[in-house]
C-alpha cells in the first residue's frame, strides 16, 4: 500500500475533481456508464448529507480517493427511530485500486463518525467488498429492508460500537438522496459535460444484479 497519502475533508474547490474521480471509478461497474458522479453532485445539497464525513485521500497533491455519507435510520416495532449512517460512494481511482486505500478511508471516517456519536453504518453493496471491513449480513443483526422478514444479500451492517444493535429488531430506512438518479435525463445531461466515454457491459454488472436481487432466507 502507498503510505504517502493525506486524508482531509472535502472543500468546494474539490467538487469537480471528486465528481470526475467518481465517474472514473464507477464507469461500467454496476451498469453501462455510471450515475454515481451525478449522485455526488446532488447529494451535497440534500438535507441528509453529512459534510463532516466527506473525506478525500490525496497522493502527490491529486485526489485519488473519496468517501461520502448520508444519514439513514432504523425503526423498531414501536415506531421508534435510531439515526445511523450510510456511506457511498466510496471510490478510489482505478490505478490505485487494490492498494487498501478504500480500507483506509473507511477506517478514518468511522473514527470520525464515532466521535460524532454514531454507532451503526449500513450499506447496500457487494459483500465481497465489505465483509473484511467488519460488515455482516443484515439478517445477523435483525435488520430488514422495507418489508418484515426481507433480508437482502446486499444489505450489510457494521456496528461502529460492538453490540449497538444487540437484542433489537429493526427496519432499515435509507436516505432519499439517491432518488435523484432516477431522473435519467438529468443524469445524461450532467454526464455530457464530461469527456465522452463508451458505455459497455461488464461481468461486475451481472454480479451486482445477483447480489441486489437476492435475499438471505435462513
Amino acid at each position: 500500500m502507498n503510505n504517502d497519502y493525506t486524508i482531509r475533508l472535502e472543500t468546494k474547490n474539490d467538487y469537480r475533481e471528486v465528481e470526475t474521480l467518481t465517474r472514473e471509478a464507477f464507469w461500467n461497474v454496476y451498469k453501462p456508464g455510471a450515475d454515481e458522479h451525478y449522485f455526488v453532485h446532488m447529494m451535497r445539497n440534500h438535507p441528509d448529507f453529512i459534510p463532516e464525513l466527506a473525506f478525500v485521500l490525496e497522493i502527490g497533491g491529486r485526489i485519488v480517493g473519496s468517501i461520502m455519507y448520508t444519514k439513514a435510520w432504523l425503526e423498531n416495532a414501536r415506531g421508534e427511530r435510531k439515526e445511523i449512517l450510510s456511506f457511498g460512494p466510496l471510490c478510489v481511482a482505478p490505478e490505485y485500486q487494490r492498494q487498501k486505500l478504500g480500507k483506509v478511508l473507511i477506517e478514518h471516517s468511522f473514527a470520525a463518525a464515532r466521535k460524532m456519536g454514531y454507532d451503526v453504518n449500513i450499506n447496500f453493496g457487494n459483500p465481497g467488498n465489505y465483509v473484511s471491513r467488519g460488515f455482516v449480513s443484515c439478517k445477523k443483526k435483525n435488520v430488514s429492508f422495507i418489508a418484515e422478514g426481507n433480508f437482502p444479500t446486499a444489505l450489510l451492517v457494521c456496528e461502529l460500537i460492538p453490540g449497538a444493535l444487540d437484542g433489537g429488531k429493526w427496519m432499515y430506512i435509507p436516505s432519499t438522496a439517491a432518488d435523484c438518479c432516477e431522473d435519467t435525463a438529468a443524469v445524461e445531461a450532467f454526464d455530457a459535460a464530461f469527456p465522452p466515454k463508451e458505455k459497455a457491459w461488464a461481468p461486475s454488472q451481472e454480479e451486482f444484479y445477483i447480489y441486489s436481487h437476492s435475499s438471505v432466507v435462513r
